[in-house]
């Protein structure tokens, strides 16, 4: 398969499929869940929590600070990362706003 003709689609779903490519690694959703859990900050504590290297999370954080969906501050020689509520608001509407368009076949012979 040849490159992705992007210029095909409009900015939306360019966006959507960005983000779907980013939330795309377990890794990744293990880090969201594990910051919607806490509820706070983190910082050096998902090397312990998830059992992967320093090198391999400080990648996927990378990924999710790019993205916008974490916001990180310096604290020291350490980040501290968050989930970018204002980022994490408009993810939550742009997938419920795609999977609020499926309608449900009343019918039982649908597909």
């Amino acid at each position: 398969m040849g490159l992705t003709k992007s210029d095909l689609f409009t900015t939306a779903q360019n966006e959507l499929a960005n983000t779907a490519k980013v939330l795309g690694h377990p890794a990744r959703i293990a880090i969201l869940q594990h910051l919607l859990q806490s509820n706070s900050c983190i910082n050096s504590d998902l090397v312990a929590e998830l059992g992967l290297s320093q090198a391999t999370i400080s990648q996927h954080l990378k990924e999710l600070k790019n993205s916008g969906i974490l916001q990180g501050t310096i604290d020291g020689t350490s980040m501290n990362y968050c989930i970018n509520p204002e980022q994490w608001k408009n993810i939550k509407s742009v997938f419920n706003q795609l999977f609020d368009q499926h309608i449900c076949c009343a019918d039982e012979d649908c597909c």
